[in-house]
């Protein structure tokens, strides 16, 4: 640490309150990416976002794309020609509200509550991603306002359709790859351990989503005069569906773990003595056993070993009261979640020979894909990610959890397919923060640690 944050922190503790009604201001805008009504409020949301980042000094513009618009800023610190260049990542587009009957306030009416003598930002968007966006801004801010200056260059990304799927995010970064060049990423739209412990999320599983449709009759069929004469493809669905895992737990494609790699043995202990329960973890949605691969933990089971799980079955008559049907045929919806250097082209391809394998006769089957992306891990022994924990702890008092996330987060890979750089993610988010929800809200207490750690981690970067 040097000896130029000692300042920045002081200011940042000073400032909160004008910090936090910055983030109301934001917070205000509806930006909801996902409604054409809301389009409006997605590009006021973008311009408050270029108007404040003009403010700090950087040069920022609002890009169109063929959806929303992507806001860009850089900031060179004057006479570090060679310092070290950082690239962040926020989106200002938020979610629907709905049910808008179940929120306690007005979603865009931002407000503080006391929960327990806990300070809670409640709205939509005060975490994901707004809240989290601004604890970089803030931090950005306090060490202009101490020092007149950033201690790296800072080139910011801010995009407006990451909650309706990012469709025009790789694009935007092909086309403008020289410009958001740098040396590593910075994410802000992870979390925390708990709200005492910070974390920086190292593993992020990739995502194949296919649907599979088995047809059997050329119709729907009377079963008292077809069944048992008739296959059923509702039958031929669920024995296919039944060979996907053996009693263990373990998927029985062939191939389908190929590049699966075991735990580094200090990132298992580290795991292994963290304050977790797994009946607690299951008890909060009514379960208590866990179903995963035997012998792995449940912290593995969701972090770092892939599954292969059944999303949906759709078949036959499914409205109120009885229709008794053969139906002509019935359809999956399958996902898999991939970790470590799993191929998903390859497992899909695998899949689909899995279950061609199991086809009876007088059945054809139908496969409709769902995009396939590969998983993300971070190197661990970089000096980036070495410098950034070390100052988390240093905000925290505490070691910062190497955690994965059983979630896929698209931008970082494409910010290592298109830019060819890594990321850092380093969030303040909470599990009981609502994010998608009602009554969405964000600790005080994460947005005021998350600026300060961002104004250390930029410090620590230099």
């Amino acid at each position: 640490m040097s000896d130029d944050i000692a300042p920045v922190l002081d200011h940042i503790d000073t400032g909160l309150d004008t910090s936090l009604e910055r983030l109301f201001e934001l917070v205000r805008i509806e930006s909801i990416s996902t409604d054409p009504d809301y389009a409006a409020g997605c590009r006021q949301a973008a311009e408050w976002i270029k108007k404040t980042l003009d403010g700090l000094g950087f040069e920022s513009s609002v890009r169109d794309t063929p959806g929303h618009p992507v806001v860009v800023a850089h900031y060179n610190p004057p006479n570090r020609d060679n310092a070290l260049h950082v690239l962040f990542y926020g989106h200002y587009d938020v979610q629907p509200v709905d049910p808008l009957e179940l929120w306690d306030s007005p979603p865009f009416e931002p407000r503080l509550v006391d929960v327990g003598g806990t300070k809670h930002i409640v709205a939509r968007g005060a975490c994901d991603d707004k809240g989290q966006l601004m604890t970089f801004v803030e931090a950005c801010r306090a060490h202009l306002d101490i020092h007149e200056s950033l201690p790296v260059r800072v080139t910011m990304v801010l995009e407006g359709e990451e909650e309706c799927g990012s469709i025009n995010l790789d694009p935007f970064l092909e086309a403008n790859r020289d410009e958001l060049s740098a040396d590593v990423a910075l994410i802000c739209d992870t979390g925390m351990w708990d709200a005492k412990t910070p974390a920086i999320t190292t593993m992020l599983r990739g995502l194949l989503g296919i649907e599979v449709i088995v047809t059997g009759p050329s119709l729907d069929l009377h079963s008292g005069i077809f069944g048992g004469a008739a296959r059923n493809p509702i039958r031929v669905l669920n024995r296919m569906l039944s060979d996907l895992h053996d009693d263990d737990g373990r998927v029985q494609i062939p191939g389908f773990y190929d590049g699966v790699e075991e735990l580094p043995a200090a990132v298992r202990e580290q795991w292994d003595n963290l304050d977790f329960t797994e009946s607690a973890f299951l008890g909060d949605v009514g379960l208590g056993v866990p179903a995963g691969e035997a012998g792995r933990s449940v912290l593995e089971q969701v972090w770092s070993r892939p599954t292969c799980e059944v999303n949906g079955i759709i078949g036959g008559y499914t409205g109120d009261g009885t229709k008794t049907v053969i139906p002509s045929r019935a359809t999956a919806k399958i996902s898999c979640r991939l970790v470590g250097k799993q191929d998903p082209i390859a497992i899909r391809d695998a899949f689909k020979q899995f279950i061609r394998d199991r086809l009876p006769a007088d059945c054809k089957v139908e496969f409709i894909d769902h995009g396939a992306g590969a998983a993300i891990q971070i190197d661990v022994t970089t000096p980036y990610l070495s410098k950034a924990a070390a100052a988390l702890k240093q905000e925290f008092d505490r070691d910062a959890v190497l955690m994965g996330c059983g979630g896929s987060i698209p931008v970082v890979e494409s910010f290592r397919r298109i830019l060819g750089i890594d990321s850092l993610l380093i969030g303040f988010g909470l599990n009981d923060d609502r994010v998608h929800s009602p009554n969405e809200k964000y600790n005080l207490s994460s947005f005021h640690h998350g600026i300060r750690s961002w104004a250390r981690v930029l410090d620590a970067l230099r």
